[in-house]
């Protein structure tokens, strides 16, 4: 007898279990697969029997089963801001894993620090509280701004002009973000055994809520899944990205994308905090059982909506919205052609994972990122609401329990035009020294992470 489960997006409905057959590539399926079976992670109980030892960071020590935060100056300087930033370290009474999550790698994108905020909220680490540091296994450290100069100037890049998450692992003596990257990877980054970077999409754009991992990675892929989401995009990492060197180094890294840059989405926060508690309790680091999604689209590729025109871009759906093929998506006007506009229609049947938010448009411009869907769309649009938005898990309080097993996979097949998730997106509006729409909109960047 089939198995049914009350619907979150639709009131009083049942929906029958269902397994959806895979349609990812075979090269790309079998190297998941291969990957997971090349390194089997153990799940391991609660220590009752040992007693954690002190955990020492930046030469200062933090005792068994207490809070503690302590600065750690992004740069090595005689004179001059050092740039401190604070890392805030819950370390348990019992061994276990180093789990590190980081927010504001640039410094426009608000979602991680708020969500750290909330991870490090009395209401969480009081006496009793899932973040009670003498009820936790192992050490959590939650570092809310790594990027201290540019959260203070709403900008994504240092001082320098540069992209810190295209510096790693840096060097000691080279320019000044190549500084604080070796400085970070040195000081945080190669005594975790997980790590957790939260971010925003960047200026001129918005995502909904998605985790971002290379599955061929074995402990990547438990943590993305871990984290209670249904999009996952399995992606590589671009060079010098935070994630590519955790990968080299063998440690287990999700990146979590959600709202946009320089404004607080609160769905995208929330959805953060429930992520990392999830992850917390699969890693065994926080007592609980985790809540899972009813199913996970495992993405390898996607498909591009472009501007035919120039004008004001008007967008009738936005992240999270599906869509069908030739569903009319956004208009283009030209004030300087009073009554004359455009449609855009979307080229496929999908899920919208990104959407443009600046209204500056040429032809060519990319202003939607799209999963294609096909054999899923009813699973998919019965955890939509009346809008045909997609209800993440985790957005509406406390989701509903479910084992491992009852959670469908649902692998999307492609490739990332590019190379990497946000290669196509132009670097418009990203970089702040330049006043011009017509230099702002120049050659693609990869932008991922």
């Amino acid at each position: 007898m089939d198995k049914k489960e009350s619907d979150p997006g639709k009131t009083g409905r049942t929906r029958k279990k269902i397994r959806i057959s895979h349609e990812m590539s075979p090269d790309r399926k079998k190297a998941v697969k291969d990957a997971m079976k090349a390194k089997k992670v153990s799940k391991p109980e609660w220590d009752r029997i040992n007693e954690s030892s002190a955990h020492k960071f930046n030469r200062k020590k933090v005792k068994p089963g207490e809070i503690r935060t302590i600065k750690l100056n992004l740069l090595k300087v005689t004179i001059g801001d050092s740039w401190p930033t604070s890392v805030c370290i819950l370390h348990g009474n019992r061994p276990g894993p180093v789990v590190t999550i980081i927010g504001a790698i640039h410094g426009d994108e608000l979602t991680g620090p708020s969500a750290c905020s909330h991870l490090l909220s009395e209401a969480l680490t009081c006496d009793g509280g899932p973040l009670d540091p003498k009820k936790i296994a192992g050490t959590i450290r939650i570092v809310p701004v790594i990027n201290t100069p540019g959260f203070k100037s709403n900008s994504r890049y240092f001082p320098d002009g540069r992209d810190l998450n295209r510096e790693f692992p840096g060097r000691r003596t080279g320019n000044t973000t190549q500084r604080v990257a070796h400085r970070i990877y040195h000081s945080l980054i190669k005594d975790s055994d997980y790590i957790i970077d939260l971010h925003s999409a960047a200026k001129g754009r918005s995502n909904m809520p998605q985790v971002r991992a290379d599955l061929t990675h074995p402990t990547s892929q438990r943590l993305a899944k871990s984290f209670g989401l249904e999009v996952i995009l399995d992606s590589k990492p671009p060079k010098g990205s935070l994630r590519r060197v955790i990968n080299n180094l063998d440690i287990g890294a999700i990146t979590y994308e959600g709202g946009g840059a320089s404004s607080l989405d609160h769905e995208a926060v929330q959805v953060a905090v429930n992520g990392v508690l999830n992850s917390l309790k699969t890693l065994h680091v926080i007592p609980g059982s985790p809540n899972r999604p009813r199913f996970r689209l495992l993405a390898s590729g996607s498909t591009w909506l472009r501007a035919h025109g120039g004008g004001l871009l008007d967008m009738l759906v936005g992240p999270g919205s599906f869509v069908e093929e030739g569903e009319v998506i956004a208009t283009i006007s030209d004030p300087q052609s009073p009554g004359q506009s455009i449609e855009l229609e979307s080229p496929i049947t999908g899920l919208f994972i990104c959407a443009a938010t600046h209204p500056f448009v040429t032809a060519g411009t990319p202003v939607g990122h799209i999963l294609p869907i096909t054999k899923s769309k009813e699973l998919i649009l019965n955890q939509c609401d009346e809008n045909s938005r997609f209800i993440v898990n985790g957005s509406l309080g406390t989701p509903v329990w479910r084992e491992e097993s009852d959670v469908d996979e649902i692998s999307i097949e492609g490739e990332w035009s590019g190379g990497n998730v946000d290669s196509e997106w132009q670097r418009n509006w990203t970089n702040e020294n330049t006043n011009s729409i017509q230099n702002n909109i120049i050659a693609a960047e990869e932008e991922e992470d």
